[in-house]
């Protein structure tokens, strides 16, 4: 007779057996084929290279009109060359990324253990040979390696144009260790996205609810960043008689524009690539960028948000039986 129970044990399991040190990418490997079978998923993700296609549009233009203008006229194809910074261009890639990589983590993360905590199925998970550490290290993988992807793949993309159509006109030589420095990059701005994401969604019993508490923080502190931005400008381009004050209060400005989800994510990105920026697109442009901030504060900040993150996440997984 069949039983009106499902049958969950392991006994009549005949397939590959893995070792136990695997059981947290089975949960990874869930955790990333839920989130790609939405299509909004694969949206955000090709959305996510839009800066880096502007700057190959831009560069074809002008490769247009270098073609077709007249023998004596100047160059404008070199003149764009000789004033493009190109690790700034990989810096706007992922600045202009943010709100596409929290869209990214919202749809990996958000309901990834609220969800479960609404279906009890942690007390599936961790009734069966899977401990805390490997059900966190799956969840939180599971959220980390597709967004490295939606950060890392566009970026390698533009890369590997510019070092093919652009080697002799200085994309290498203004800075030879410029990959090491995306490989180094888009690790950490994927891993401080997951382990946010992730404490918040242990802290809900809904995905809905976890993802717009995250965004809500994201949003609310990322205006003051923007708020920062606007008395930048107003203090580096007023008139003469301000400059003192503007000496002065810059510093403050300065430190307050980092203070945020996505100026810390910019903030470090500043600080690895050693850089402060330069006007998009390669146009010129009269506007100061904030100076990059130093690397080991911002690194502390962000390793010590998401380690609390992550202990919250912690302390909040744990198997609870519900008796009807």
């Amino acid at each position: 007779m069949s039983s009106p129970i499902a049958d969950l044990s392991y006994r009549h399991y005949e397939g590959v057996l893995e070792p136990p040190r695997h059981r947290w990418w089975a949960i990874a490997k869930t955790t990333m084929r839920q989130a790609f079978r939405k299509k909004v998923m694969w949206v955000v993700s090709a959305s996510s290279a839009w800066y880096y296609l502007g700057m190959v549009f831009v560069m074809f233009v002008l490769d247009q009109i270098a073609a077709n203008r007249a023998p004596n006229a100047p160059d404008p194809m070199e003149a764009f060359l000789m004033r493009i910074v190109w690790k700034d261009q990989f810096l706007h890639g992922f600045g202009f990324g943010q709100i596409l990589f929290l869209l990214g983590a919202l749809i990996l993360g958000a309901g990834t253990i609220a969800n479960d905590t609404r279906a009890n199925a942690l007390l599936v998970y961790l009734s069966k040979p899977v401990t805390k550490r490997d059900y966190l290290l799956g969840k939180w993988f599971g959220v980390f390696l597709p967004l490295l992807a939606i950060m890392l793949i566009p970026s390698l993309a533009f890369f590997l144009f510019g070092l093919m159509s652009y080697r002799e006109k200085g994309f290498v030589s203004q800075d030879p260790l410029l990959f090491l420095k995306l490989l180094l990059m888009f690790p950490l701005g994927a891993a401080f996205h997951a382990s946010l994401v992730i404490g918040f969604s242990s802290m809900f019993n809904q995905g809905r609810l976890a993802g717009a508490t995250y965004a809500a923080l994201y949003f609310v502190t990322n205006f003051f960043t923007q708020a920062m931005v606007v008395v930048h400008v107003n203090l580096t381009m007023g008139r003469g008689e301000t400059t003192e004050a503007a000496k002065a209060a810059l510093p403050i400005v300065h430190s307050l524009y980092y203070a945020s989800i996505d100026g810390l994510n910019i903030g470090m990105a500043k600080a690895i690539l050693g850089t402060a920026g330069s006007p998009y697109f390669g146009i010129p442009s009269r506007m100061q960028m904030v100076p990059a901030p130093p690397l080991l504060p911002v690194l502390a900040i962000m390793v010590g948000l998401s380690a609390l993150m992550l202990f919250i996440a912690w302390r909040r997984i744990r198997a609870v039986e519900v008796v009807g």
